[in-house]
């Protein structure tokens, strides 16, 4: 690296300088409204949270890890109000601490981020394809979470399994969380649709998988002036109500306007009408067929196609945060100790995005990640390192690890 690109120094470390994006207040209020302040003695709420980042940050193996590390380095955490925790200290803290804490400072953080950086959180540049529809897309979906079964009996999913899930509805133009649920594996997704698409205003639109279809909610939806779009079922009833034109040898197969078929569906919901697109995409190289359905009958079929690739993004989502941040290898076993552990990864991926944001930094997020994981103890201007590091140019874009998340013919054009 150049000597002109060299990064300035700073009082105080990176993990310092990425602490201070979490105002103070924010923990206080938190800890207050949980109950969990008056319980805290020698091992403050803002010392756990801190060594709960350190865990995503420095990707520690288990409870000794973290706290042999922190123990070592109590020079450097000293002057931020970072006690350096026992195992058992911070073991009972994840215990026995309410999750619902941390979870409350994600959220709150999120918003006084946004209220610093109101471009923070906007829409991406390289999104063209989504750009004509002007109001907001949701992807909704969710991602298991491994755990180990022999210490887990909360979370048992099969026999000899256990597994926590993620749900989620992620903002696609930004590219952040808008609502999330962490909870055991053992539920069916259509069970949680309701609380993902609760904060869900009159002409934004939702895009899920059919693991979340349930028309009565879809309905409900609708009804609310929500749009909608997602795969049909193999076992999908319907009577065909009208067909609109589609072009000769396209890729668009039918396109239809349907109503739902059953004496059930007829008493409940009345004559309720869906649009029904038929269209061939590839998968793994071979043509296939594929349904959608939505409530929306303006849009051309080709829209209604592009808005259910954009569900991909939430997938890119998931592989990101589970490649790069601490949601394997948990440091507790208790079912309070895992949504710490989530909640705490999902904090230093805003985190580190807002960063990335005041820098205007190009390139992965992956990347993000390995320049400030390697900085942590350095006493560096993080903005000016991350404004100077590396060689190659480019506009800031939050990319996926892998292209393989992406469903084939469905691939965005990089630009």
């Amino acid at each position: 690296m150049p000597s002109a690109a060299r990064p300035a120094r700073h009082h105080i470390n990176v993990l310092a300088q990425l602490l201070k994006y979490i105002p103070r207040s924010i923990v206080n209020a938190a800890a207050i409204e949980h109950g969990i302040e008056a319980k805290a003695r020698t091992f403050s709420v803002f010392s756990h949270m801190s060594a709960m980042i350190f865990v995503q940050l420095a990707h520690a193996l288990s409870l000794n890890d973290v706290c042999d590390w922190l123990r070592l380095k109590a020079r450097a955490i000293a002057g931020i109000g970072i006690t350096p925790p026992a195992r058992n200290t911070l073991s009972h803290a994840n215990r026995n601490r309410d999750a619902a804490f941390i979870e409350a400072v994600f959220w709150n953080t999120l918003q006084h981020l946004h209220r610093c950086e109101p471009e923070f959180g906007g829409r991406r540049r390289g999104r063209r394809r989504l750009h004509r529809f002007k109001a907001k897309v949701h992807a909704v979906d969710s991602t298991t979470i491994e755990l180990v079964a022999n210490c887990m009996d909360w979370a048992k999913h099969r026999r000899r399994k256990a597994a926590a899930k993620l749900h989620l509805r992620l903002d696609v133009a930004s590219f952040m969380p808008r609502f999330a649920i962490v909870d055991t594996a053992g539920e069916n997704d259509c069970k949680r649709a309701r609380e993902l698409c609760a904060g869900l205003e009159c002409g934004e639109i939702a895009v899920f998988d059919k693991a979340y279809v349930d028309f009565t909610h879809l309905h409900d939806l609708d009804s609310r002036g929500v749009f909608w779009v997602t795969r049909a079922k193999d076992n999908f009833q319907y009577r065909p109500v009208r067909r609109l034109p589609v072009a000769k040898g396209g890729r668009i197969l039918k396109d239809q306007i349907i109503e739902l078929a059953g004496v059930k569906w007829k008493k409940m919901l009345g004559a309720w009408r869906l649009r029904r697109v038929e269209a061939i995409v590839e998968v793994d190289g071979k043509d296939k067929v594929m349904v959608f359905i939505t409530n929306h009958t303006e849009w051309s079929a080709s829209s209604v196609c592009d808005l259910y690739r954009a569900r991909w993004e939430i997938e890119v989502f998931f592989k990101q945060v589970k490649q790069t941040l601490r949601l394997s290898g948990f440091v507790g076993y208790s079912a309070n100790a895992i949504r710490w552990q989530v909640w705490t990864a999902l904090l230093v991926y805003v985190l580190l995005r807002f960063a990335g944001h005041l820098s205007a930094w190009g390139h992965s997020f992956t990347r993000l990640f390995a320049v400030v994981r390697a900085a942590i103890w350095e006493r560096l201007d993080l903005l000016f390192l991350l404004r100077s590091y590396g060689t190659a140019g480019g506009s800031f874009k939050i990319l996926g690890a892998a292209h393989s998340s992406w469903l084939p013919g469905f691939a965005p054009e990089l630009s």
